[in-house]
């Protein structure tokens, strides 16, 4: 399965409404799990199987929780059993197809 997936402090740590450095917090959780994964501006991607993605999600929520009172999370899943390699997979297929599209 795929979870993207958005959690922030509902604090900012300063003035500038900034809450990079507690979003890096739970990145880091991320990139020790172990499992795949993509962070791009909006959204952290992991695949894996339902309960270690879960478990990821929920482990950045608790760290974030430790220093915030309140955390926002937004969760999208492809559920898709039996499949592995989508992370990569599902934008490679999206590649192609838009490379057919160009050359009609």
């Amino acid at each position: 399965m795929l979870i993207a997936f958005s959690v922030a402090p509902s604090v900012a740590a300063d003035d500038t409404g900034s809450v990079s450095d507690a979003v890096a917090t739970a990145i880091a959780v991320v990139r020790e799990s172990g499992l795949p994964n993509r962070t791009d501006a909006m959204f952290t991607t992991i695949e894996g199987e339902w309960d270690e993605c879960m478990a990821v999600v929920k482990r950045c929520c608790d760290v974030l929780a430790e220093s915030s009172p309140r955390v926002s999370l937004v969760l999208k899943a492809d559920i898709r059993p039996g499949h592995s390699g989508e992370l990569d997979g599902k934008v490679e297929r999206l590649e192609a197809a838009l490379g057919r599209h160009r050359s009609e």
